[in-house]
């Protein structure tokens, strides 16, 4: 392209050469030289700046006289020279951070940050042929954004100098407005179009973008009127005698359609129109706001909304898909995915409408393309676009590539792999003529086939380490289509012997599937050959292999072949009975030895309570009320620290208070002074007992009352501060709190409404934080008679409350700092893209635990997460990021007798008093707990009978505390 000053130079020889022109020209020409003069102008200001003084105007087509000019313009402010080292220091920097772009992107050139931050530096260093590099790079491989293709667009228009330049420009904007829906560029494609209606079918090039502009955006309610308006405008500056009919049809097309501001658009035809309107038109018009009326509280909604909106988008599309007019579903879809072109799941949506019900193969085809480059991650859009490209016809070699280009994707996750292989295998043989002994296309298969296996092997299991296909699914059905298809059955026994040596020779679902093929396709020989080999590996389900031999060799085998069968099924299940049965004895004495273990702990704990209790010097004066207390609560060490302290800090009733009075002693300890007989105590504390208002709970209400728990104890006022929350799911009854006898609040409490969907709408607020503590809301549930039920299980059908399954959009973090509070993770993970969700993990007390769950918009962003934020510091502490997969949370079985198919009974597993539990401790009262000489085995071991120790009971004297002091003062 000629610099600026050669063709301000060339213009007046151009001219004359040119002759005479039309007015039209010569104001296109003006215009030109204008446009140009500007352009050059800013290029010389914008090298100045970068460049400083040493430039060389002259080499850059810059006239002496502009330079002159922005020099003086420069001095006025301040000396190009004091700052000509800060612009060489800067220049440098841009270069080498050029040079860092270019190289990260040859490594990968599926970086969109990286092509953008590209495109910016170059572009402010001036290298225009290097910024169109860039840019028609980038476009290649991704759409490009509203504002990206504007900024492309305005630079080349005002480079455009001739014929040549426009026919470029006009081949940009014909990109711009496939990526995306944009009504700003079809309104600057039209009004730079009409800059060359001098021009031969300038004319009818205009109008041909106004109503392509229109087909595309002009049912668009917000933005369409704009391009109405631009068309009618332009459409009333031509000086024809036909304009006026063509502005009448403009305006009766608009009013037919409902957008805002239509009212003022059917005042400005009445103004304009001479001739009163027809009947026809304001029937339509009216028409068309009643439908407007209909499409508002959507639009509003959009309106009120903060980007993305796709819930808004998603309400919107199952509206306009109920009323089914292709045309604005068409333009609904492409709304929603210029501020949702990252959601895969609306691409799916959008591509299985247009294959079922549009079926049009240019807009088909061309959605599909623009799924897979704004989401080229996902698999699922890849295998949809190999369909429809099937579905229409598409040449085969283009079918290749677009899938070669699907194995270089990048998909996040081993099993992506096995699934675009298996759409295109799909397709290969979809292509093959089996009634053909050979083929073109069956080698072509054939090859496929093997090219999957060994790209499975080297490169997928080399990048994920594990295997994308474990099951071997696609080596079964190249096992099939050789049996069935091909008749090779020797090439598919060989391939199922591959199989079996891939671990897969324990399962019996593997063998059976082998045998159903022998059955179909094989021989007797072959399949009496394949069970007996199934008996001997299955490890799953041995009695169902056995069983179908044995099936096998009475209908069809000899008697030397059952008599084998028999032989071999009969060892063979006496084997794994025997393995089962080593194994629950192996699984019995962990139990037992657990039990042994808590033994010895337990006496540990007494024996070193009995030492303290000998060297604790005890004055006579203190032995009464002390020690009474001591043997009312009993001799257990292991009485709770929360509620140990509870007692120690609770404040004295104030009719206590005035009978205990406490001096310090010589030593500065606290002494009793004053103490009340324990007999006197006991009856405070009776009547404390029955002065305390009881809390009855009626069971006939349970369907209407929720039970609250894990309150914090140091509530006041529970009633209070729980009715709001709880007025939010309805009408609350009423609210009852449970106290201790001591008048403190037990952290639990029962909440009554007046109707049954309140009280199931209450349930959803379980794990809601209240004062810091998570607060557990469950069904009110007899436990006397559903003695199974379990809090964390209350829901119908639920395990556990959040997913235990892969979840591509949610990372896992470990390793937080348990001082790392939610807002400031969230201010890190905003940085890699929108944040949907963010969970901390607490423990039931509220209190972190250094994990966390981010829950991105989508699948891009979180994997982007997962490469830029794993292994960061976070106040010194190293954090770990992964794509949440959580494990399968395991139910664990009731202890009871089980009976192998076929085997003996086997012994049942001894447990404790709680099941299977970490300690085996049976929840006795304390008093129960005491060490016996008769029995002291007989507290939690199972050697306990209840037939003795129940009489035991009964005989032992009841004694007070008043006893128990005059034993010890004895002594």
């Amino acid at each position: 392209m000629a610099t600026a000053a050669e063709t301000s130079a060339s213009e007046p020889e151009a001219e004359s050469k040119a002759g005479p022109k039309a007015d039209g020209e010569e104001d296109e020409v003006k215009a030109a030289r204008t446009r140009r003069k500007v352009l050059s102008r800013a290029v010389a200001a914008a090298t100045y700046k970068t460049m400083g003084p040493a430039w060389d105007q002259q080499e850059e087509g810059v006239s002496e006289s502009d330079g002159d000019e922005y020099a003086m313009a420069s001095s006025a402010e301040s000396s190009p020279g004091e700052y000509e080292w800060e612009y060489d220091e800067e220049e440098e920097k841009n270069q080498l951070e050029i040079e860092r772009l270019e190289e990260q992107l040859s490594i990968n050139v599926y970086d969109y940050n990286c092509h953008v931050d590209l495109i910016r530096l170059l572009r402010l260093e001036g290298e225009l042929t290097k910024v169109r590099m860039a840019r028609q790079k980038m476009s290649e491989i991704f759409p490009l954004t509203e504002e990206l293709w504007l900024e492309w667009l305005h630079d080349e228009i005002s480079m455009a100098q001739d014929g040549l330049d426009r026919e470029h420009v006009y081949d940009l904007f014909e990109k711009a407005v496939k990526d995306y829906i944009c009504p700003n560029i079809w309104l600057e494609y039209g009004q730079y179009s009409v800059g060359g209606i001098g021009q031969k079918g300038g004319l009818e090039k205009v109008r041909s973008v106004f109503e392509r502009a229109l087909s595309s955006v002009g049912l668009h309610m917000t933005k369409g009127l704009a391009l109405w308006e631009a068309y009618r405008e332009f459409e009333s500056a031509i000086v024809e005698a036909a304009r006026l009919e063509k502005v009448h049809s403009l305006f009766r097309r608009q009013l037919a359609i409902p957008l805002y501001d239509m009212e003022a658009t059917f005042a400005e035809y009445e103004e304009w129109s001479e001739d009163p309107i027809p009947e026809s038109v304001i029937q339509n018009y009216n028409k068309a706001l009643q439908q407007l009326e209909k499409y508002k509280p959507y639009e509003e909604a959009l309106l009120q909304a903060e980007a993305p909106r796709l819930a808004e988008y998603q309400a919107y599309i199952d509206f306009e898909m109920k009323i089914g007019d292709p045309a604005r579903i068409q333009l609904i879809f492409e709304r929603a995915l210029v501020e949702n072109c990252l959601v895969p799941d609306l691409w799916i949506r959008y591509s299985q409408y247009l294959d079922r019900q549009l079926k049009v193969k240019d807009l088909v085809l061309s959605v599909h393309n623009r799924a897979i480059r704004n989401c080229p991650w996902t698999v699922a859009l890849w295998s949809r676009y190999l369909l429809a490209m099937e579905r229409h016809g598409v040449d085969h070699q283009v079918i290749s590539v677009t899938f070669e280009k699907a194995l270089n994707a990048g998909f996040i996750q081993a099993t992506d792999y096995v699934e675009i292989w298996q759409a295109y295998l799909d397709y290969l043989r979809r292509r093959v003529d089996f009634k053909q002994d050979s083929s073109k296309e069956l080698e072509e298969l054939r090859a496929a086939f093997t090219r999957a296996l060994e790209y499975l092997k080297q490169e997928v299991e080399e990048r994920f380490n594990e295997s994308g296909d474990p099951s071997c699914v696609i080596m079964q059905n190249w096992a099939r289509i050789e049996a069935r298809l091909c008749n090779n059955m020797q090439k598919a026994r060989e391939l199922w012997d591959s199989i079996m040596t891939r671990g897969n020779a324990k399962y019996a679902n593997m063998w059976l599937e082998y045998y159903n093929l022998e059955r179909a396709h094989g021989d007797t020989q072959h399949c009496r050959k394949a069970l007996h080999r199934a008996v001997q590996c299955t490890s799953d389900y041995p009695e169902h292999v056995c069983e179908v031999l044995l099936t096998m060799e009475r209908t069809e085998g000899s008697l030397e072949d059952w008599d084998i069968a028999v032989q071999k099924t009969e060892t063979r299940l006496a084997r794994v009975n025997e393995q089962r049965m080593k194994a629950a004895e192996k699984e019995a004495a962990l139990v037992q030895q657990e039990e042994e273990k808590a033994e010895q702990r337990k006496r540990a704990r007494a024996e070193k309570k009995a030492l303290k209790k000998k060297k604790k010097i005890r004055g006579p004066e203190k032995r009464g009320a002390d020690e009474d207390d001591e043997k009312e609560w009993g001799d257990d060490e292991e009485e709770q620290p929360s509620k140990r302290r509870r007692v120690e800090n609770s404040i004295p009733a104030a009719g206590e208070t005035q009978n205990v009075e406490v001096a310090a002693g010589p030593a500065g300890k606290c002494a009793a002074v004053d103490v009340e007989p324990p007999s006197k105590q006991k009856e405070k504390a009776a009547s404390l007992k029955r002065d305390m208002p009881k809390v009855l709970h009626d069971s006939s209400k349970d369907s209407i009352t929720v039970f609250v728990s894990n309150l914090p104890y140091s509530m006041q006022e529970p009633d209070t501060k729980l009715r709001p929350l709880f007025e939010a799911c309805g009408e609350v009854v009423q609210i009852r709190p449970i106290f201790s006898n001591r008048g403190d609040f037990r952290g639990y409490c029962y909440v009554e409404f007046k109707e049954e969907k309140s009280a199931l709408q209450a349930l959803e607020m379980d794990r809601k934080s209240v004062e810091g503590r998570p607060m557990f809301v469950s069904p009110c549930v007899d436990k006397s008679k559903n003695p199974d039920f379990k809090r964390k299980t209350w829901r119908p059908g639920e395990v556990f409350r959040y997913s235990t399954s892969l979840e591509k959009h949610k990372l896992f973090i470990s390793g937080l700092p348990f001082s790392c509070t939610k807002e400031e993770l969230e201010e890190i993970c905003k940085a890699h893209g929108t944040v949907k969700d963010l969970r901390l993990v607490t423990n039931r007390a509220g209190k972190p635990k250094g994990l966390a769950y981010v829950e991105y918009e989508n699948e891009s962003q979180a994997s982007q997460a997962v490469m830029k934020m794993d292994g960061m510091t976070i106040k010194e502490n190293i954090i770990k990021v992964a794509i949440s997969n959580p494990p399968q949370r395991k139910v664990p079985e009731k202890p009871e007798t089980r009976k192998a198919p076929g085997g003996p009974m086997l012994l049942p597993q001894t447990y404790g008093a709680r099941g299977k539990g970490r300690t085996q401790l049976s929840l006795l009262p304390r008093a129960l707990q005491r060490p016996s000489a008769a029995a002291p085995q007989a507290e939690n071991g199972p050697a306990a009978a209840p037939a003795v120790a129940a009489p035991a009971a009964t005989e032992a004297p009841k004694m007070s505390n008043a006893d128990f002091a005059k034993l010890f003062l004895r002594k």
